[in-house]
């Protein structure tokens, strides 16, 4: 099984982190990167050099335990598999490496018996409280074998309502062991770039109330779906989406979908919708018929945001406004798969999204990619209509050239102070440093000084500590492209100038500090960056193991 180098680096960092850890990793891997082929290589590797362990490989929807079967048993024709999923009418409980849904193993756990490791595909969708499926399920799973390891895999490592998964003391997970990020691979070729065009017709979301955190989803399709704006925004999808061939439209709730759906076959379109009350064998038809190209569009409410796998969508149009970050990001992964004829996905944004979260390789984990007042720095090429993050001085897609920004002087002096120590605000990075920091009877951290015309903003990343202090670091280090097995500040300042490098930094005044509250990237530019230190050249070499790390 020959794996992509990204793959390969995920693989091995499960296998680091068992080395010289004792918690449950998570590896971070955007849609349509491969995770059923890494957990297919990882689940044979294991089991060639550990013959005796027993896997379970669990998610939530019948098509992901049929996708990662099928990938293990088409790379691996005899491998010890099975599936246990009502939906597949299969129940093959003492298969040593089982592929199963939750909602038909959450209360068999006593049928199943134990296991050494456990993987769980999209682990965002686990909860954090103690009377759910999942949670009761592992409880009993660690009962049986307290010993377990549970790993999860995840495009999106954080929850709308409870933030990072590795962070609370009632998470499961513990560290983040990898992560690779979007940019990386859209530059390699391995997924599709998308593009996007801001859209005239808006939806007012204005009167819309939250509650947990979210859209309360009755008034948002009260507010959304209305005969005008549906019509409004078929027109432009049409207009947009002339010369693209398969379209994904995503709504607010099961009528607007089928409004939506209306709206487009009046045009002509040929188009259907998919829902939570489409039955199996209608659903599996439209997917086959959308899939083949028979049928250009599907409308769809909160089901095709995981777990679906069109390789040919060339077109989001997105009438789902949410507060979520992991939503929106699930979303627009649902345009990155690669497939011929496809030179990216384009993206239409009805719903303030991109605005509201920022662009999705630059969103910050456990909220929000916005600038404090709700926005995110993202802004509409006025040649294009490209939506661009807002430090671009250049559309990257027509070339228009930005106008400085207007610098406005009261002439009048004024009594307020220069900088309010209350309200973050956004400074441009001029130059990066990268430097050890010693302090007596503290382990030693990296300090990165942002340089910003006379001003130099700090911040202390402490991969030598322990406890949150140490995942807040590894969080950090993982965010900015740094390999996870990167362990001591010594590796970690022979490898900075190779991290990627904010040219945009947001903070806070914090008492006689900054605060560095975000960090901005621009795929176009980079500051440059410098270690500032005699650091140890200290060869990193993985400790080879003969019994299992697990």
């Amino acid at each position: 099984m020959e794996l992509r180098a990204y793959q390969r680096e995920a693989v091995n960092a499960i296998y680091h982190y068992f080395e010289r850890n004792t918690g449950n990793p998570l590896i971070v891997m955007p849609t349509a990167s491969g995770k059923s082929f890494i957990m297919a290589a990882f689940i044979r590797e294991v089991l060639e050099a550990w013959r005796d362990q027993r896997i379970l490989v669990l998610t939530h929807v019948k098509e992901l335990i049929e996708q990662n079967y099928t990938e293990l048993i088409g790379h691996w024709t005899l491998a010890p598999a099975g599936i246990y999923s009502a939906g597949l009418n299969r129940r093959e409980a003492q298969a040593q490496v089982l592929f199963a849904g939750i909602q038909s193993v959450h209360h068999r756990a006593e049928e199943l018996q134990g296991f050494d490791l456990i993987l769980i595909d999209e682990c965002h969708l686990v909860p954090r409280k103690s009377d759910t499926m999942y949670r009761r399920f592992l409880d009993d799973m660690i009962t049986i074998n307290e010993s377990v390891k549970i790993i999860g895999l995840t495009a999106t490592h954080y929850r709308l309502d409870s933030g990072l998964l590795t962070e609370g003391d009632a998470r499961i997970f513990t560290d983040v062991a990898y992560e690779v990020p979007v940019k990386r691979l859209i530059d390699e070729g391995f997924l599709s770039p998308l593009v996007t065009k801001a859209p005239n017709t808006k939806l007012d979301v204005s009167s819309v109330h939250m509650r947990g955190g979210e859209f309360i989803n009755s008034e948002l399709q009260s507010a959304v779906d209305q005969d005008d704006i549906n019509r409004a925004a078929v027109r432009e999808i049409i207009y947009y989406g002339k010369d693209r061939k398969s379209w994904l439209v995503f709504c607010t709730g099961v009528q607007h979908a089928y409004n939506i759906r209306d709206a487009l076959r009046e045009c002509n379109i040929v188009a259907e919708t998919v829902t939570g009350e489409t039955n199996t064998m209608e659903r599996d038809y439209i997917l086959e018929g959308f899939k083949s190209g028979e049928i250009q569009a599907i409308t769809n409410c909160d089901i095709l945001t995981t777990g679906f796998n069109a390789p040919g969508v060339d077109l989001l149009a997105v009438l789902r406004p949410t507060q979520s970050t992991g939503l929106y990001v699930q979303i627009a992964g649902r345009g990155m798969r690669i497939a011929p004829g496809k030179d990216n996905c384009l993206v239409m944004d009805f719903a303030g999204n991109i605005e509201r979260h920022g662009p999705i390789d630059m969103v910050q984990p456990g909220g929000h990619g916005g600038n404090g007042n709700g926005k995110a720095v993202v802004k509409t090429c006025p040649n294009c209509r490209s939506v661009v993050f807002a430090g671009f001085k250049r559309c990257p897609d027509c070339g228009y050239v930005f106008p400085p920004p207007e610098v406005k002087i009261n002439p009048e002096a004024s009594s307020e102070r220069i900088i309010s120590d209350e309200r973050p605000f956004w400074v441009e990075v001029d130059r990066i440093c990268y430097r050890r920091h010693e302090k007596p009877g503290k382990p030693d951290s990296l300090r990165v000084d942002y340089h910003s015309g006379m001003i130099v903003y700090s911040e202390w990343i402490c991969l030598e500590h322990t406890g949150f202090a140490q995942r807040t670091a590894r969080n950090w280090w993982s965010r900015h492209g740094g390999d996870p097995s990167i362990l001591t500040v010594s590796q970690a300042l022979g490898v900075a100038q190779y991290l990627k490098a904010p040219t945009q930094i947001m903070v806070r005044e914090d008492g006689k500090f900054w605060r560095i509250m975000r960090h901005q990237f621009d795929i176009n530019e980079s500051p440059p960056v410098s270690v500032d230190e005699d650091w140890l050249d200290e060869e990193y070499e993985p400790v080879e193991e003969e019994e299992a790390p697990f």
